[in-house]
């Protein structure tokens, strides 16, 4: 779910293009297209909130079309897609092999879509003024299998005596596998006694309502919220830096910058007009849609490699983009 602000901006943004969008395809005299149809998106959390955004202001062009999305984390968004249940799987870290061999026994054909990027952003209680900057080598003493580091003062002796509470993703969390992979040294490796959640509000709540409380979620929802919520700079070992756009795009906020994926399955594409036309807006709009969504949007470079790459998956689908999208 977006937060007031972000659906007010977009809102806004769809009136502001209502002229432009009813310019773009067939219309079926109110302004919109007359194409219909369903679309189904599953996946990242971190992901499905941008993908909404990209529903809803497609949705002002094509209000006959569809578009859902869920929530169940990169792992179990590609265990539906993979089943072929699903025309788009949203995740925050790339496909793993098992995920591929599954498509493969299913014969589900798909690209991979960068359409967006992300700081993925440790966080501390807004009243916590101590822990501003923590080092990649502290965060895996916090978490690390079988950490017993339970209070501030065993982080930093400096650091007030104060019980440490933690708050992360569930392990069907795209977010979960990369945070492990470069704090831990292993894709899966945590400690297990955490509040966890697939839903990130959850981890704002929780951060937010506990003085001693720490977790990790993707920018966006560091964004949504930084009147309850201090972000921690990163130390990778070339100082401590902040995450922002800038240090995302830049690669200085390591190792927790990383891109925001689509999967789209080419099987799809062929035989769903729908997923064609909107994908072909997501595409086609990713700058408008990442800025109206509070995300980092791609650089130059990234957005005409996502050109390239969705007109490769057409190719092979075997069909040609809709004209039915501006």
């Amino acid at each position: 779910m977006r937060t007031r602000r972000a659906l007010t901006g977009v809102l806004a943004a769809a009136v502001a293009g209502t002229l432009v969008l009813a310019a773009c395809g067939k219309s079926d005299g109110s302004g919109g297209s007359d194409a219909s149809g369903t679309v189904t998106a599953d996946g990242s959390s971190t992901v499905g909130p941008l993908t909404s955004v990209a529903a809803e202001l497609f949705r002002q062009q094509a209000p006959n079309v569809n578009v859902t999305v869920g929530t169940s984390g990169s792992g179990g968004g590609f265990e539906k897609f993979c089943r072929d249940e699903t025309d788009i799987s949203d995740a925050s870290r790339p496909i793993k092999d098992v995920e591929i061999e599954a498509c493969k026994k299913n014969s589900v054909r798909y690209t991979k879509l960068v359409v967006a990027n992300d700081a993925l952003t440790v966080v501390v209680n807004k009243s916590n003024s101590f822990a501003k900057c923590l080092t990649t080598g502290q965060l895996k003493k916090i978490w690390e299998p079988g950490s017993k580091i339970n209070n501030w003062n065993q982080v930093d002796s400096k650091f007030p005596n104060l019980p440490l509470e933690l708050f992360g993703p569930g392990t069907d969390s795209g977010t979960f596998d990369y945070f492990t992979d470069e704090i831990n040294g292993e894709e899966g490796a945590s400690r297990t006694d955490y509040t966890p959640s697939e839903d990130d509000n959850v981890l704002v709540q929780g951060v937010a309502g506990s003085a001693g409380g720490l977790g990790y979620f993707g920018y966006t929802y560091f964004e949504e919220n930084p009147g309850k919520l201090n972000a921690v700079e990163i130390n990778g070992g070339s100082g401590c830096v902040a995450p922002s756009p800038e240090t995302s795009r830049d690669g200085t906020y390591t190792p927790l910058s990383r891109p925001l994926f689509i999967y789209p399955s080419i099987n799809r594409l062929s035989s769903n007009p729908s997923l064609r036309q909107f994908l072909d807006y997501y595409v086609d709009n990713n700058a408008q849609i990442a800025k109206d969504a509070q995300y980092i949007p791609l650089s130059d470079k990234q957005r005409s490699e996502l050109k390239t790459a969705y007109a490769d998956a057409l190719k092979e689908a075997g069909v040609s983009s809709s004209p039915a999208v501006g």
